[in-house]
C-alpha cells in the first residue's frame, strides 16, 4: 500500500452516483455494465361495470372478482418475498478460484443492491494509497480545518473509478445516506468525509473509488458459473483492519457453496 502526502490536489465536482474525483496514478479496467439504480413500480387496476343485471347477481360478481383480485395479490406478494430472498442486498461475495477476471482476484464485494434491475457492490479488501484527509477534502473544493487525521483509499471496483464512495456503520447519517442492511449505510457526499475529518463521522468506515456493477441476471450466471460464494454481511469483518487477511476469513466463513 503506498504512502502518499498528498493523495488529491485538484478540483473535482459532484457526479450522479458518487463523489467525481480527479484521476490518480493507477490503471483503470475496462467497465462492466452499469448498474441501472431507477426502479419500476407496477400498478394493479381492476374495474367493471353492470348493465340489465339484477342486484343479487352484480353483488355475486363483485364478490368473485374481489376472491380473485385478493388471490392475485397474495400470489404477488408471494412471489415477491421469494425474489427478495434471492436477492444479496446487504451481503457479501467472495470470489472464488472459479473466477476468471483478474480485477476481482480473491476480491470481496459488499453488496449495496441488487434486484431485478441489476446489482452494485463495493470492493472491501483493495486498500490502494493513505494520506491526509485535509488533501482529499481540497479535492473536493472544501477546507480540511487543519485536520491532523488520515484516509485509506480503496479500490471499489473497475466502473467509475473517478467516483467516491463512503460504506460506514449507519450510526451517523446525512439526508442523502443509502441504509442498506445490518447498521451499514453507504453515502456518497462530501459532507460525510468532512465530519470524519472532524472526529464527528461514522464510528466505522471505508471510502472507496470505483463500483463493481452488474446488468440485470448477469450476477445470477456468474453465481452459476461459482465464480462467488455468498456470506453474510459480516461488520468486523467488512471494517477490519488487516486487509491481506480478509479474503481467507472471508472463505473461512463460507456457508452457502454456489
Amino acid at each position: 500500500m503506498a504512502n502518499t502526502s498528498h493523495v488529491i490536489n485538484k478540483q473535482s465536482h459532484f457526479a450522479a452516483g458518487g463523489l467525481t474525483l480527479p484521476k490518480l496514478r493507477w490503471t483503470k479496467g475496462d467497465a462492466h455494465p452499469l448498474w441501472n439504480p431507477h426502479l419500476l413500480g407496477s400498478t394493479l387496476q381492476t374495474a367493471w361495470s353492470t348493465k340489465n343485471g339484477s342486484a343479487s347477481r352484480y353483488r355475486a360478481l363483485r364478490i368473485a372478482i374481489l376472491w380473485l383480485l385478493f388471490g392475485a395479490l397474495a400470489s404477488g406478494q408471494d412471489i415477491r418475498a421469494a425474489e427478495r430472498e434471492r436477492f444479496l442486498t446487504g451481503q457479501l461475495l467472495v470470489a472464488t478460484a472459479e473466477m476468471k477476471d483478474p480485477r476481482f482476484f480473491e476480491s470481496i464485494i459488499y453488496m449495496v443492491k441488487h434486484d431485478a434491475t441489476g446489482a452494485m457492490g463495493l470492493v472491501i479488501n483493495k486498500p490502494m494509497a493513505k494520506g491526509p484527509i485535509e488533501d482529499l477534502l481540497k479535492g473536493f473544493g472544501l477546507e480540511g480545518k487543519n485536520s491532523q487525521r488520515e484516509i485509506v483509499i480503496h479500490y471499489g471496483g473497475p466502473v467509475g473509478t473517478d467516483q467516491g464512495f463512503l460504506l460506514h456503520s449507519d450510526d451517523t447519517l446525512l439526508e442523502n445516506s443509502t441504509k442498506v442492511a445490518g447498521g451499514i449505510a453507504m453515502t456518497a457526499d462530501a459532507k460525510m468525509i468532512e465530519a470524519l475529518a472532524g472526529g464527528e463521522g461514522p464510528r466505522q468506515s471505508l471510502f472507496m473509488l470505483g463500483y463493481a456493477g452488474w446488468a440485470p441476471r448477469q450476477l445470477e450466471a456468474e453465481l452459476k458459473m461459482n465464480s462467488w460464494i455468498v456470506i453474510p454481511g459480516d461488520k468486523a469483518l467488512i471494517f477490519g483492519n488487516n486487509a491481506d487477511k480478509k479474503w481467507r476469513q472471508a472463505i473461512d466463513k463460507q456457508q452457502i457453496p454456489l
